[in-house]
Parts: structure tokens; sequence; C-alpha cells
């Protein structure tokens, strides 16, 4: 098995040079780039190896680059340095993802993997490729900083006014209407479902207490068990209905709650 090694850090190339041998004999190392330009320049020079392990951060740029100035047409399985629950998300049956410093039994996985791939995959008699576009577009788009609403535009009296999100203590439903409340005790009416403002909002700073309550963590004042195995906020500013964290909520909120 021919391989690639796209790495920019010197000590990372050699110790996963190291890995890959005790893992897999077969494995010969082709080649090691350090860059962008570089890796570009090697693979439009040389035949497609059998498999790229390819470090997602590099010098010049994200990796991903390489894929919009060449055709890659080997098997890829990407390093990096990225918090292990991050790389869960990732994980697809084409490629595989693995934690920087990459552990030897996690490395033996990810080749075994590829090799079943290679029996679903390959054309007899050529090189196993895998079309690995989509799952580049997706990674990218995983790893730029998702942005989230900065303000919200509402009706006040017979004008417009634009609030900051940072001045919302929370959002909240009558049942009919949806409602946030500024850290001053303003109280709006939101043009937005709840479902809406989920994808709006930061998980950092809001958590969906409820299907019809969205809380800050800074209006936190005051936590209650309640029952049913729920919990009572006292929220600041006070609202004008009992926000109560549902049951199959309490567990996640204790944890971001505690972050």
């Amino acid at each position: 098995m021919k391989v690639l090694i796209i790495e920019d850090e010197e000590l990372a190339a050699k110790k996963l040079s190291k890995t890959l041998a005790s893992v897999d004999e077969t494995a010969e190392i082709v080649g090691i780039a350090d860059s962008i330009r570089s890796s570009v320049q090697w693979l439009e020079s040389n035949p497609a190896p059998d498999l790229i392990l390819m470090d997602i951060e590099l010098g010049d740029g994200q990796s991903f680059e390489i894929f919009d100035k060449t055709e890659v047409k080997s098997t890829v399985i990407f390093t990096t340095s990225y918090d292990e629950y991050a790389i869960k998300a990732f994980k697809v049956n084409s490629v595989d993802y693995l934690l920087k410093p990459v552990q030897k039994e996690d490395l033996q996985a990810a080749l075994e993997k590829m090799r079943n791939l290679r029996k679903i995959y390959s054309v007899p008699a050529e090189p196993a490729t895998l079309n690995v576009d989509s799952l580049v577009k997706e990674l990218q788009q995983k790893l730029q900083p998702k942005e989230y609403r900065k303000r919200f535009l509402v009706k006040h009296a017979q004008k417009l006014v634009s609030i900051e999100t940072d001045e919302i203590a929370y959002f909240y439903s009558d049942g009919r209407l949806n409602f946030f409340k500024t850290t001053d005790n303003r109280k709006f009416v939101v043009d937005y479902t709840m479902d809406d403002l989920e994808a709006m909002l930061n998980p950092e700073q809001y958590f969906r207490i409820s299907r019809s309550f969205y809380v800050s963590i800074a209006s936190v004042d005051q936590i209650h068990d309640y029952f049913g195995n729920r919990l009572l906020l006292h929220l600041k500013p006070a609202v004008d209905k009992e926000a109560l964290v549902s049951r199959e909520k309490v567990t996640d909120f204790k944890k971001w709650m505690g972050k």
C-alpha cells in the first residue's frame, strides 16, 4: 500500500510514519508534503497513492483547498487536533478522522475501514478511489465558525427598533405569540417560531428549556427542584409565567449550566 503523508509538523509526520509501519507492514511512504502548494505539486507529478493521511490545518491554510486545486483520486484519512466530540460528528463511511497525536489502535481501525470500503467501491484492476468532494464541502461548513444572530429587528409603537442579541434575557411563547425580554425588562414580540430561534441562537449562550422557553445563561437567577423531575427557574428580569425545564431537558441543562 502506497501512502502519501500531508503534515506540516516534521515530528508529527515522523511519528505518523512510525505508527503506520507498526500497524501495516505493507505500507510504503511514497512522499511527505508539508503545505497545500507542495501537496498539489506532488499529486500532479506522481501516480495517485492508495491512501493519503492528510492533516486538516496546514501552515498555508486548510487542506480542503487541495481538492479545489487538483483532482484527488486516493482514499483520504484526515488527521486533526480538533476536539474528540467534534470528530465523532464528522464520522462518515467514505473516510475517517483521527485525533492527533494519532493512536495506533485508531489508525488500525481506520485502515480496516478503508479495506472494507475498497471491497465495496473499487473497480477491478484499478486503484480504489472514493469521491470525497461532497464530504469536503460538508467538513468545510462544519469546521467554519457558525454565524449566530447578532440582533433582532422588532416593532415598538409605530417604529422598528434593532435589539442586540446580547441584550436579550430570554424568549418565550404564550401559545399564540412569541416574545423576548431584554435584560432591562423591555418586552417585544418576535416574528420567529421557537424552532426558528434554535438555528439562530448561540447554544453556548442560550438553552431551550422547553417547547416554549429559551433562556440565556445570564438570566438564570435561581434553580429549584420541581415535581415531575423537572426544574423551576427564577429568571431575571422576572417573567409572567413559570419557566420550567422539561424532564427530558434536565440533564442537558445541568451540563450547560456547569460548563
